[in-house]
């Protein structure tokens, strides 16, 4: 499949700025019930925001990937049955409840508990919006992801590791960033944020490489004969039928070679999951509020990578036809 640069950036903005998010609302938690230093407004207040900010730059990333803009509300009407339409939907519902939460906080809401759970932590207007941001956050996680494992023709995407791929980077970009928003901050949760980012690359790891061990050992369904309802042995194309380029071969092809696609796994592969950790532990070691901003850069980046790869190594049965060109 061709890999569109504003689908690259859309996933993994809104991936990273849902994990952080997740990545504040589990610091609170932890806070409330005593287990890390408590944080004050500013903190969730300034995370939030910047979790914010992802949210909608994946948002606008989006519409270049569409040919009619002004019609983009349309893609809300189909979600009995489309998973994009569903993400449609919970998006602004989770852009809605992030930008709520970081309201709360900044209106002291916290001073004012509702009750005590189990005399241990205090429930208040943003605890409970941080709960309902979390679940929408799970679900938007599954909506993207479900887009592409639900496409039944391409084995590469039809697998519950693209749901588990989705989440585990998503969360392991997210906290890595909020590991470098506490560190800039000077908040004491750098250790932690990075602890959780590192256990969240290694699972990402885990679920990625089985994904890469499974595309490798797919038997194509299709071939030359069923492409073209042919039942001939022995056939060999020789040309596309057309003297140029066209939707199909622009669209369901990335137009690279195998070696160049091998050659940008190497690359996600060292980006996303060694080289960061390696910053991290770095960081702890030398105490180093850089670190973990340069562990998120390192990753980011080879996120991008690796969402080009996850795009590239679907193999579209239509390319059969236009192996002349594909």
């Amino acid at each position: 499949m061709h890999p569109a640069f504003s689908v690259l950036f859309l996933t993994t903005l809104i991936g990273a700025g849902q994990g952080l998010f997740l990545a504040l609302y589990t610091g609170q938690v932890y806070a409330l019930a005593h287990l890390l230093p408590a944080q004050g407004p500013d903190f969730y207040v300034g995370g939030s925001v910047l979790a914010l900010v992802l949210l909608v730059l994946g948002l606008v990333a989006s519409f270049f990937h569409l040919g009619r803009p002004e019609r983009a509300w349309r893609t809300a009407t189909m979600w009995r049955t489309s998973w994009l339409s569903r993400e449609v939907i919970v998006l602004p519902l989770v852009m809605g409840l992030v930008a709520l939460y970081g309201l709360a906080h900044g209106l002291g809401l916290t001073a004012r508990p509702w009750f005590t759970l189990a005399g241990l932590l205090p429930v208040d207007a943003t605890l409970v919006l941080g709960l309902l941001a979390s679940l929408a956050v799970y679900a938007l996680y599954v909506c993207t992801a479900m887009i592409y494992a639900s496409v039944r023709f391409l084995p590469e995407w039809h697998s519950p590791l693209t749901v588990a791929n989705f989440i585990l980077l998503g969360m392991a970009s997210g906290f890595m960033l909020a590991a470098a928003y506490a560190a800039e901050r000077g908040a004491p949760l750098v250790s932690f944020y990075g602890l959780w980012a590192v256990i969240f690359t290694l699972l990402g790891l885990v679920s990625r490489g089985l994904s890469l061990w499974r595309r490798g050992r797919i038997t194509p369904k299709s071939s030359l004969r069923t492409a073209i309802g042919v039942r001939h042995q022995a056939l060999v194309q020789l040309a596309q039928g057309a003297t140029a380029g066209s939707f199909n071969t622009r669209e369901f092809f990335h137009g690279h070679s195998p070696r160049t696609l091998r050659r940008v796994q190497g690359l996600f592969l060292l980006l996303v999951f060694p080289l960061p950790v390696a910053l991290i532990a770095l960081g702890h070691g030398l105490e180093s509020p850089l670190a973990p901003l340069l562990a998120f850069g390192v990753q980011y980046l080879g996120l991008l990578a690796e969402r080009w790869a996850f795009f590239a190594e679907a193999r579209h049965p239509q390319n059969l036809y236009y192996q002349g060109v594909a």
